[in-house]
């Protein structure tokens, strides 16, 4: 596709930009379930107003921006406060929570190295709730992954497995607050409690739930303490761009102190060009996200949050006690804060779901792994309070068009005529193929999912990976 010979007016350009979302979902109608975060549209014109103020300034360099530093220092502060940090705690903002994550895996695994040198192979363990990101910055920086099952009712990371997988090369354990896929806390004290005793570096994902549970703690939800306030707690990720509801790309990463945090950085004048010195993974980045968080952290202030936490807490009780009313469905845990996950024993979820989205809804599947079965998942948002009970009351009419619909069989022929593939042995040629039984074009997104959503779901992990790896190379092509 050649560059366009005649630039365009700006009315042209943004009326094909907007073309271009016909087919995305409308989030802010409130009736989108997963992804995005949404305060109402005054909070959204804040945070717009306040990232487009500060696109153009580059975050690389506090010298040449220190309002960037600035606000930089200031949103680490409210997050320090927030998780109960005292004088010590440091930490640094990051385009998200998988940043967030890299980078304590990376300060944790090179602390390690200094202080020992002989483990040439360090571990990571996590319970199987904990989120991907940290198997993404395992891959990415060289650690083994040692992956412990959870309580299989309550879906809790269980303190003694995690002790019996620590070996002499374990440099970081994971608890969540909360794990995303079911909403719950990980019984941090007793990590901590653990970490404490190993000596190994124990991280908090809160990047889900470390903000809002804060709020959600004061009004009396059963939570345990997940935060600073617990001995054995090394760092804590925590987003601001979800139930902070900041623009995309705003997370930060927090340590217990300065000598922790060192490790995360790095710096290389071994160049003919300018000294890097980087805090994160990122060198050059907009001041945009970092605006927007401390924008909307004054908009809401304290009252501000406690009032949605209130709200989305109500909405989530309503939410799951509908849901268990529904025979086919059941919720699995007993979420802490504005998330939940639902199964059925009796019809396909993957169904359900393409049926909620016939009628308007996205809810987000979620494959089977571990003790935790294939499930839904809902992202429990303030402006889709007004929608609580039309969700439940669709969720009737989409179990029982699910219950007559096929279940099963693409799977039995694909499981049939690949029967023992390893994922080595996925080719561009197989991969075809399995495309052409399953009635899909590579190169476009399926109007229904459920049957691709059941294949994926009964394949062994590796061939599960492998076969989304090639779906996604296939699916971003340049446009010609």
């Amino acid at each position: 596709m050649p560059l366009p010979k005649q630039g365009k007016d700006p009315e042209a350009l943004f009326a094909t930009l907007e073309a271009f979302r016909e087919q995305d979902m409308p989030w802010r109608d409130g009736r989108t379930w997963a992804y995005v975060y949404d305060p109402g549209e005054e909070a959204e014109g804040v945070i717009k107003q306040a990232f487009s103020m500060y696109l153009t300034e580059n975050g690389l360099d506090p010298t040449v921006f220190p309002s960037a530093m600035h606000m930089e220092n200031e949103v680490i502060g409210i997050a320090a406060d927030l998780l109960h940090g005292d004088e010590n705690v440091v930490g640094s903002f990051t385009s998200g929570g998988t940043e967030s994550i890299i980078c304590a895996v990376k300060a944790a695994r090179d602390r390690a190295r200094q202080e020992k040198p002989h483990v040439t192979r360090p571990e990571i363990l996590l319970p199987e709730t904990a989120h991907a990101s940290f198997q993404k910055a395992a891959h990415y920086l060289g650690l083994e992954v040692v992956v412990v099952p959870v309580d299989p009712e309550t879906f809790l990371a269980d303190p003694e497995l995690l002790r019996a997988a620590i070996t002499p090369n374990t440099v970081m354990m994971v608890g969540s607050a909360i794990s995303y896929a079911h909403g719950v806390v990980d019984p941090i004290p007793e990590l901590g409690a653990l970490a404490e005793e190993t000596g190994v570096w124990l991280h908090v994902d809160g990047c889900m739930g470390g903000f809002m549970l804060h709020f959600l703690q004061r009004q009396g939800v059963p939570i345990p303490d997940y935060d600073f306030r617990v001995p054995g707690v090394s760092s804590i990720s925590m987003d601001y761009h979800k139930y902070a509801f900041a623009a995309k790309g705003a997370s930060v990463i927090l340590y217990r102190s300065r000598d922790l945090r060192r490790h995360q950085m790095y710096a290389c004048s071994n160049w003919t060009g300018y000294t890097v010195i980087n805090p994160t993974v990122q060198s050059t980045k907009s001041a945009g996200p970092v605006a927007s968080s401390w924008a909307i952290l004054h908009h809401f202030g304290d009252d501000g949050y406690m009032a949605i936490a209130r709200k989305v807490w109500a909405m989530t009780e309503k939410l799951v006690t509908g849901i268990d009313a529904i025979p086919d469905l059941r919720v699995l845990g007993k979420p802490q804060m504005n998330m939940c996950s639902f199964a059925s024993d009796t019809v396909s979820v993957f169904h359900v779901a393409d049926e909620m989205k016939e009628r308007g809804w996205f809810v987000q599947p979620q494959l089977a792994y571990g003790s935790s079965p294939e499930n839904l998942h809902l992202s429990i948002n303030p402006a889709s309070e007004r929608w609580a009970d039309d969700l439940i009351a669709d969720l009737r009419v989409a179990v029982d068009a699910a219950r007559e619909l096929p279940s099963g069989e693409l799977t039995a022929k694909i499981q049939e005529a690949f029967s023992g593939l390893s994922a080595d042995e996925v080719t561009p040629d197989v991969f075809q193929g399995m495309l052409g039984m399953a009635g899909v074009d590579g190169t476009a997104l399926p109007g229904r999912m459920a049957e691709i959503n059941e294949v994926l779901n009964a394949l062994p992990v590796p061939l599960r990976e492998k076969l989304l790896v090639e779906y996604l190379n296939e699916l971003y092509q340049p446009a010609r």
